[in-house]
């Protein structure tokens, strides 16, 4: 895969979840996300004068142009992967790492794209118009195997990863005096499952398919979240299923307003489910979460960091050591939990795809390789 001299283009429509997470809640660590972003949007646009013809510094023909597809803004994807962009960059002309500068791959100029998620980040960096990025580990499952929506000329056997970033939990939403104490449960309930060929309908089948649940078996509601959560405060749909890191700020704001329970995810479907698929894991949403919620053992779902394994090799091995160095990490750790989250020990746990070379170059340099997958 080229890197592409050319500014990104203009970033893809928002995705309706996106948009329920404007509520009151945790609207502190929001707003700290929303200028994480905003600084991320200065310097891409910054980078787009500079391209598009505006003075230039002398050095300006040495920039490399590097894409990192994220998500919505107001999802935990775009600034993670500002995070990421600002982290592995590294333009001509600034001071040197050891003299407290930019400690990224020297010429590079990384950009934190707005895209609809996992599944619109594969299809774009197959088509070539980004050079990465970030993925749930049940889509990029579905892609290298293909299967739907990655099925036939859409499947991605060349998908690679460079880490494993950190866990998000399957959330099983339902009300708190529904008779639903199991996904088995909700067969023949309405149930909001994502919009249609979304990241949240692939993982909703794929849960609901472990007990024995298609389409058919349910009244499915494909819906994004922010309308699911609104008619499920309506009674109009009987259970949400959906993805995040805990707490889920659309959640938060729906507990406050109706009597919500989660349902648990720790039965032997469940522990089935994870033996066929090994890179789900086991996740604990604990008590407090959500308002009159208690703690639920669920499934965790990894958050990638992803690319084609036709890019050079020795670039995805820089990119990999400049994620991975220190001040990187002070960066995550001032970006909140989810930022804290990420760490290098966790990042080859259950990978559902190979790693890029470049990547596992690295990690073998420090003695290091993937754990707990099917590779």
């Amino acid at each position: 895969m080229r890197i592409s001299t050319e500014p990104a283009p203009a970033a893809a429509s928002r995705r309706s979840e996106a948009a329920a997470a404007q509520g009151p809640a945790d609207r502190q660590e929001r707003r700290g996300w929303r200028r994480l972003g905003g600084c991320f949007a200065v310097a891409i646009l910054a980078v787009g004068l500079l391209a598009a013809g505006f003075p230039k510094p002398a050095q300006a023909q040495d920039i490399r142009y590097f894409r990192i597809g994220t998500g919505a803004p107001e999802t935990s994807y775009f600034p993670i992967g500002g995070i990421i962009a600002s982290a592995v960059s590294n333009p001509p002309g600034g001071r040197g790492c050891n003299q407290g500068g930019s400690c990224g791959v020297p010429g590079l100029i990384a950009l934190a794209q707005t895209t609809n998620g996992s599944i619109d980040n594969l299809n774009q960096i197959a088509a070539g118009t980004i050079d990465s990025g970030l993925c749930q580990a049940d889509i990029a499952a579905a892609a290298i195997a293909g299967k739907p929506p990655f099925d036939g000329d859409h499947a991605m056997p060349g998908l690679r990863a460079i880490a494993n970033l950190y866990q998000e939990g399957v959330h099983v939403v339902v009300h708190a005096d529904a008779a639903i104490d199991s996904v088995s449960d909700l067969k023949n309930r309405r149930v909001a499952v994502g919009e249609p060929d979304s990241d949240a309908a692939s993982t909703s089948f794929l849960v609901l398919g472990a007990y024995g649940l298609s389409a058919k078996r349910i009244k499915p509601a494909y819906l994004g979240l922010a309308d699911a959560v609104q008619k499920f405060a309506a009674r109009e749909i009987d259970a949400i299923i959906t993805v995040g890191s805990y707490p889920i700020p659309a959640l938060v704001d729906l507990a406050g307003d109706v009597p919500i329970k989660l349902v648990p995810l720790n039965d032997d479907k469940a522990l089935a489910l994870r033996e066929a698929e090994p890179y789900l894991t086991v996740d604990l949403i604990p008590a407090g979460a959500y308002e009159g919620v208690g703690s639920t053992v669920t499934l965790g779902i990894g958050a990638l960091w992803v690319v084609d394994e036709k890019l050079d090799s020795e670039l995805v091995y820089q990119l990999t050591r400049a994620l991975w160095h220190q001040s990187t990490r002070r960066l995550l750790d001032q970006a909140g939990p989810i930022g804290q989250k990420i760490k290098l020990d966790a990042a080859l746990l259950r990978l559902p795809i190979p790693l890029h070379a470049g990547a596992a170059r690295y990690y073998a340099e420090l003695g290091k390789a993937p754990t707990g997958t099917s590779n």
